[in-house]
């Protein structure tokens, strides 16, 4: 190997070390600037109020206060929301998850007249702002219905494929599975059912656990429709008694911050549980049509 031909893979190799070192240096304060607004609702929860008032404020506290966490677990009631938040979360995940796995296998695998119509339809139906349809499902669930400060208008439309992108999301992922797979199983007697319990959903499980994800989060954070749907405060999910807690306690940040950070530690520890999945799902989405 000639002497220039080395030289210009040292090059090279120099630039592409330059060049990771830039990318991890950029990927760090990006990742600092995601994740300091989470450390600062910790440390918040961990001081006295007279300290969060200090100026200039601390990055960490001079004391950490474990036993905000005790008394804001005896006023914010959370086990007691948090029961309440599962109520909903638990049908709504199970069901949307079976429902969107039908309904995409039936978009990938079966023919039927008006497929291509129906499936544009749903993924169309995902442009439609929430707010449109707010109303008319209000009326819908409460005066027509009859479900009045109930769960229900919150758990049943996810058993209807759980929302058009969880069905897209199904969809594109049986579409990666090879139809081979399911005419050998036709061949040796296999109904549509067994082809899908035994060959396709063990293929799709990263989908499926994401699926779970998305209408776990969605649930999880949805204050707007909880704040519409329940009256009682005997019924009140975390969103919601995270609300009235702020207000009973007024200008008292540190228990505030505690209550926020229990609302948010259950859902952070589903995500981490998924997260493997979760950005498997969304990698894998597009690579069939």
């Amino acid at each position: 190997m000639s002497i220039t031909k080395q030289g210009a893979m040292k090059s090279r190799k120099r630039k592409e070390r330059v060049s990771n070192i830039i990318s991890v240096i950029i990927i760090a304060l990006v990742a600092a600037a995601v994740l300091f607004p989470i450390w600062w609702i910790v440390r918040t929860s961990l001081m006295s109020n007279a300290e969060i008032y200090k100026y200039p404020p601390a990055f960490f506290p001079s004391r950490w206060l474990l036993s905000n966490y005790r008394e804001t677990l005896v006023i914010f009631k959370f086990w007691k929301y948090f029961f309440n938040t599962m109520m909903i979360i638990a049908p709504a995940v199970i069901g949307g998850t079976l429902t969107a796995t039908i309904c995409g296998y039936a978009f990938a695998r079966l023919r039927f007249r008006g497929k291509k119509f129906l499936f544009t339809l749903c993924v169309g139906s995902m442009l439609l702002p929430t707010m449109v349809t707010l109303i008319p499902l209000y009326i819908m669930w409460t005066r027509i219905m009859g479900f009045q400060d109930s769960y229900l208008p919150l758990i049943l439309p996810y058993l209807t494929g759980g929302g058009a992108f969880n069905i897209f999301l199904i969809r594109q992922f049986i579409m990666t599975v090879p139809r081979e797979l399911d005419e050998a199983a036709t061949i040796d007697g296999a109904g549509r059912l067994r082809i899908l319990t035994q060959i396709i959903v063990p293929a799709i499980k990263p989908a499926m656990i994401v699926v779970g994800l998305f209408i776990f989060i969605t649930l999880w954070n949805d204050l707007l429709q909880q704040m519409i749907y329940i009256n009682s405060a005997e019924k009140f999910t975390i969103a919601l008694g995270l609300t009235n807690f702020r207000g009973q306690l007024k200008q008292d940040w540190a228990l505030t911050m505690c209550a926020t950070c229990l609302s948010f530690a259950p859902g952070v520890i589903f995500y981490l549980i998924g997260q493997k999945y979760f950005v498997e799902g969304i990698v894998m989405t597009g690579l069939k049509n």
